[in-house]
């Protein structure tokens, strides 16, 4: 019997557990020598910690190098464990990102509570490895990793194979990691084990990955670009539609979407021209510079070794001042709405040649989206909702690189690079009868529009509710007639609002969760989902300060009640967040 796919942090579906149930009763009836051969095999426990689903593809990667090489692998997430768990005779390997400025993910969130904490157990019979993946951009580089790994050293786990911190192009860097986790491991192979079993058998088969990815993104066509918030707002969001052709990319609402942009040619220009290039020097990577600054460097965001090389040829500059100074906060403010050619200007007396400068910049990334849209309504097309940033004075304009390139750069006929992010930890509750709470101001509405088109399609009978909110109800309150047909239709059970300056007091949506706690409460007693999707820095946590005065207040219990209660749903997989 095959085994159907089981996502890492997913409940079982029924099919899954006939499936266990039948798995377990054919293990029971194994004989006790063949089971013994088989407890001899040496098991990798694989935990993961994720926040965009590329530590999944890692693990999994991970776990079939593993069983080939005749180990057995099991994967699942860190919030799933604890760390009482882990002891005894163990074979632990973790792989993690680090989220926001050096915060673990929110599914390692609790297992790192645990395990930092006073009373945490010792794992002096344990074995460990980690991997960390990470921005180097960011000050606490790979930081989930790199305090999991010191602390299970800590509590006396050996460190089988050292930790390696993985960069936005970790691809290379896992894999040679992989190999070598493989290969020490696989040495501590007791030499009672089992020959290793044929691939067909070793394990249930892993998720099927498109063909499209980073290396190989898919050439779309932008079919809908329409502007969604009113001539009088302050921002400028977009609703684009993706077609997907005979691409036989499937998604699912919840997941995003990977979009390659190109940089500005004005701003390739205005940056060649400073630095004395004509653009047709060819690069040691076998680019032009010009090709190179358009779709293959980050020519905006100033890298850390480009301050660098500023701060060390010119020592007396402005750039060194703030560089060696050594206060991260008066450079950050320096910094910000600067861009590369900024800063380049702020340094006149400097001059590159062409692989020169090029090494000093980081490559060009994708940016991620959270998905407006479900299959079921749209299976040709996927849907995102953006806001488009500018900014800037009359001297000069600037423009985000993706957004300004979706917005303003994409013809009709110009192809639009793109591939899927899976957030399976990101879904539409299985059960159709569950309740949901939706919490997305602003553009964080996204994955929500695709979650009640889900519902929708589904005829799904739990009630929903969504909490959305921006500046002005006149300008911002985007996808509002597709709303209020949602809620004709019976599909959004409850709608509360939020504009913070229609009013002299500004109102968030925070404030309608602690308006409307009772309710609330009772929708989570019933067996609700709390979702939250936006700005983590401020509105997240502002969201989840309310959720935890929600529970104290209606169950009436401290601060550390309500913890174990919103600890409680994260366990359950009921208060999840796409945040950024």
């Amino acid at each position: 019997m095959s085994a159907p796919f089981i996502p890492v942090d997913a409940p079982f579906t029924r099919e899954q557990q006939a499936w266990l149930s039948g798995f377990m009763a054919g293990l029971a009836a194994i004989p006790t020598a063949d089971k013994e051969v088989q407890a001899a095999t040496l098991t990798l426990e694989i935990l993961i910690g994720t926040q965009t689903g590329n530590c999944e593809f890692v693990a999994e990667d991970l776990a079939a190098a593993a069983r080939g090489a005749g180990l057995a692998a099991t994967l699942a997430p860190l919030d799933s464990v604890s760390p009482e768990a882990l002891g005894g005779e163990r074979n632990i390997i973790v792989v993690t990102s680090t989220y926001g400025e050096g915060e673990m993910p929110d599914n390692a969130e609790l297992f790192w509570e645990e395990l930092s904490a006073d009373g945490a157990p010792r794992l002096e019979s344990a074995k460990f490895a980690v991997l960390a993946l990470g921005d180097s951009s960011y000050d606490d580089y790979c930081q989930a990793g790199k305090l999991i790994d010191t602390r299970l050293e800590q509590l006396g786990a050996t460190r089988v194979v050292q930790r390696v911190d993985c960069d936005v192009d970790y691809e290379d860097s896992a894999a040679a990691w992989i190999a070598e986790v493989v290969e020490h491991f696989g040495a501590l192979q007791p030499n009672t084990a089992a020959p290793a079993p044929a691939p067909a058998a070793a394990a249930a088969p892993a998720r099927v990955r498109s063909p499209w990815n980073k290396k190989t993104p898919y050439p779309s066509r932008l079919a809908v670009n329409r502007v969604l918030s009113g001539p009088r707002s302050s921002k400028e969001i977009r609703h684009y539609e993706f077609d997907l052709g005979d691409s036989g990319i499937t998604y699912a609402a919840g997941d995003a979407l990977a979009v390659v942009p190109v940089n500005e040619t004005a701003l390739v220009d205005e940056l060649l021209g400073h630095l004395g290039f004509s653009g047709d020097e060819t690069l040691e990577s076998g680019s032009s510079v010009r090709t190179a600054f358009e779709r293959e460097l980050d020519i905006t965001a100033p890298s850390k070794d480009l301050l660098a090389e500023l701060s060390a040829r010119e020592p007396s500059g402005a750039v060194a001042e703030l560089v060696q100074r050594g206060d991260k906060a008066q450079l950050d403010g320096w910094l910000w709405g600067r861009d590369t050619l900024d800063v380049l200007k702020a340094a006149q007396g400097v001059a590159f040649g062409a692989d020169e400068f090029a090494a000093l910049l980081r490559p060009l990334q994708h940016r991620a989206y959270s998905i407006s849209s479900s299959p079921l309504a749209s299976p040709d097309r996927i849907h995102l909702t953006v806001a488009s940033v500018r900014y800037g004075n009359e001297a000069r304009r600037y423009g985000g690189v993706c957004s300004t390139f979706l917005a303003d750069r994409v013809g009709d006929l110009d192809p639009v690079h793109l591939f899927l992010q899976p957030n399976a930890a990101f879904r539409v509750p299985e059960d159709n009868d569950a309740p949901m709470i939706m919490v997305g101001p602003g553009t964080g509405i996204a994955p929500f529009r695709g979650f009640l088109h889900e519902r929708e399609a589904r005829g799904a009978a739990g009630r929903n509710w969504l909490l959305f909110g921006d500046q002005h109800r006149e300008s911002d309150f985007i996808y509002e007639e597709e709303l209020e047909g949602l809620t004709e239709r019976g599909v959004l059970d409850r709608l509360d609002l939020a504009f913070s300056r229609d009013q002299a007091e500004k109102i968030y949506v925070q404030t309608r969760m602690l308006e409307h706690s009772a309710e609330l409460y009772a929708w989570l007693e019933e067996g609700g989902h709390f979702y939250v999707c936006g700005d983590a820095s401020r509105m997240a946590r502002d969201v989840d300060d309310a959720l935890h005065a929600v529970v104290a207040q209606e169950r009436g219990v401290t601060s550390e009640g309500a913890a174990e209660y919103v600890a409680a749903l994260k366990r359950q997989k009921r208060y999840v967040r796409d945040v950024y």
